[in-house]
C-alpha cells in the first residue's frame, strides 16, 4: 500500500467498537510522532498515553459526551509546553550536542539567538509555536495509523482546560493541544464509514506560482 492509498483509506471514525489495537501498533504510531520535525528540533510537546477505561471515563464528559472516548482502545492527547525557557533550550542543546559528539558549548550562538527572539514574546506566543509543532506530529501520527490499518478519530472538540486540570498537566508545564483516539470502526453503526471522502480538486487546492 502507498501513503496515498492508506490516505484515502482512513476517515474521521465516528464509532468504533471497542476492539483493542495490539501495543506494538501504537507504539509504531508514538515513534512516527517522536520523529516528527519540529522547529529547530525543539520538540516541545509529549503525547499521553491512556488506556484505563475509568480514566477514559472522566475524559468523556470533558469531551462533550463523544463516544469514541470511551470505545477507543487507546488516547493520545498532544500536549505542548506551555512556554519556553531558557533552561528549556540549555536542555535541549545540550542533548542534541551530546548525541551528535559536539564540543560542549558548540550550539550557543544559535541558542542565544533564538533565546533572544523567545524572550522577547509572551507566554501566548510561546504555546502558539509550542502548539503549531505538536500538530506536526500529531498529523503523521494520523498517517502511520492509517498505514498500520488503525482507525483513528483527530479531537478537538474537547475543554482544554479541564481535560489540563484532570491530568495534572499544570504541573508538568503542559497544556493539551488536541486529542487523537485510536481503535477499530463500528462498521454497523458508523454512520460516516461509506459517505465518499470529499476534498476540493487539485485544481482548486493548489495555487501553482510556477
Amino acid at each position: 500500500m502507498s501513503l496515498l492509498q492508506d490516505l484515502e483509506w482512513r476517515y474521521a471514525t465516528k464509532k468504533m467498537n471497542g476492539q483493542k489495537v495490539a501495543q506494538e501498533k501504537v507504539d509504531y504510531i508514538i515513534e512516527a510522532t517522536r520523529l516528527a520535525p519540529t522547529s529547530s528540533g525543539l520538540q516541545p510537546f509529549k503525547v499521553i498515553q491512556i488506556t484505563d477505561a475509568d480514566l477514559k471515563a472522566k475524559i468523556q464528559p470533558i469531551a462533550f459526551g463523544q463516544s469514541q472516548i470511551v470505545d477507543a482502545s487507546h488516547l493520545l492527547v498532544f500536549a505542548a509546553n506551555d512556554s519556553y525557557t531558557e533552561e528549556y533550550l540549555n536542555e535541549v542543546f545540550a542533548f542534541s550536542e551530546k548525541e551528535r559528539n559536539l564540543p560542549e558549548g558548540y550550539s550557543n550562538d544559535y541558542k542565544n539567538m533564538l533565546w533572544n527572539n523567545f524572550s522577547q514574546q509572551t507566554k501566548e506566543q510561546h504555546f502558539n509555536h509550542t502548539a503549531r509543532q505538536a500538530y506536526i506530529g500529531f498529523g503523521l501520527a494520523i498517517a502511520a495509523a492509517a498505514e498500520q490499518r488503525v482507525d483513528a478519530t483527530p479531537m478537538e472538540g474537547f475543554n482544554n482546560e479541564q481535560l489540563d486540570e484532570l491530568l495534572g498537566l499544570e504541573k508538568l508545564g503542559l497544556k493539551s493541544v488536541t486529542i487523537l483516539a485510536l481503535g477499530y470502526r463500528d462498521e454497523e453503526n458508523d454512520w460516516n464509514l461509506n459517505l465518499k471522502k470529499v476534498r476540493f480538486g487539485k485544481e482548486d487546492f493548489l495555487i501553482n506560482l510556477n
